[in-house]
């Protein structure tokens, strides 16, 4: 069994919103006392952070003093490239003034990961892209994106930078929406320090093969971090670990072994009704349980069908597997 570090992003833990229930789902909750909610979750080691941060006079030094107080650590930090102010995009904004406060801000979250020691600083900028036909020069929205997260990798070769795509939402159509269209752009960058966040619903959601889009951004040395999820591969729900794609959710984690993936394994939740710190509790207890699953896999039998491209023998041996008894096909 592999031994995972597990975190979180911090917004698990916080308010949720959503564009029916606009007085929110809970109270406001203060970066702070998310990162107190996330320590009761004993398997939880590290965090994604947004920035800036959550409640009122919120400083560096405070987040930095509650982290090591609870025992936490600061994996990544993600600047809010998402809000309002950015409606009409961040690095892709028609106002090059905008554009240039989207660069700032990332290059401002640069700064806090490294007084946080956050190993990398994350890009999602949910506002990039369009809505309608005719709308936007696609060519330019790629020169934008391409030169906007460039320059703020490039002010800091020392910072591991990391995209995590998305196929939609909030713009009908986000521009790093795959995993190969992400990998073109990164490499239009021309930089070495600008890789993938992996989410594994974002994968489901954009009608991928998580597995196999996986260890397609693994064999181009950009993957950065993992985060894991579920939903009905029609919307980002951000549903507890293997809740609806269990098969597939078992290949993915048999996917992080045959890459040997050694990094944690983040949980990207939106637990609107239920209680935050039991659905990461939930999520970890079933991705532990597909460990202990994956390590009775008889992984020559599996080859063996595999090279021959036999999917029901190959479906045989999973499936025996996870329900522990012998499946005639």
């Amino acid at each position: 069994m592999v031994n995972y570090e597990f975190g979180a992003g911090i917004w698990m833990f916080q308010q949720f919103i959503d564009r029916y229930a606009t007085d929110a789902y809970g109270p406001p909750v203060s970066t702070l006392e998310a990162i107190e909610r996330a320590a009761e979750v004993d398997d939880i080691k590290v965090l994604d952070i947004n920035y800036p941060f959550a409640g009122k006079g919120v400083t560096v030094a405070q987040v930095r003093e509650t982290l090591q107080r609870t025992g936490l650590r600061a994996q990544a930090i993600t600047p809010h490239l998402y809000m309002r102010e950015f409606q009409m995009g961040s690095f892709t904004n028609p106002n090059p003034a905008v554009r240039r406060k989207a660069i700032d801000l990332g290059k401002r979250a640069v700064e806090i990961a490294h007084q946080l020691d956050a190993r990398y600083v994350k890009f999602w900028p949910g506002q990039d892209g369009f809505d309608y036909p005719f709308q936007a020069d696609y060519q330019r929205l790629w020169d934008y994106s391409v030169e906007g997260v460039g320059a703020v990798a490039q002010s800091d070769p020392t910072m591991q930078f990391a995209i995590e795509y998305k196929e939609k939402e909030p713009r009908s159509h986000m521009f790093f929406s795959s995993a190969a269209r992400t990998l073109l752009a990164i490499e239009d960058m021309g930089v070495d320090n600008v890789g993938i966040v992996f989410d594994l619903g974002h994968s489901f959601f954009a009608k991928e093969t998580p597995a196999d889009a996986l260890q397609l951004v693994a064999r181009r040395g950009k993957l950065v971090s993992v985060e894991l999820n579920d939903n009905w591969r029609e919307w980002d729900d951000d549903m507890a670990v293997g809740s609806v794609h269990l098969v597939e959710t078992l290949e993915f984690l048999l996917a992080l072994r045959r890459i040997n993936w050694q990094g944690p394994l983040l949980l990207d939740q939106f637990p609107f009704r239920e209680d935050a710190v039991a659905a990461a509790r939930a999520s970890i207890k079933t991705m532990r349980a597909l460990e202990r699953l994956l390590d009775r896999l008889d992984l020559d039998a599996l080859k063996a069908a595999q090279e021959q491209q036999d999917a029901l023998k190959a479906q045989r041996i999973a499936l025996d597997m996870l329900l522990g008894t012998n499946l005639v096909l």
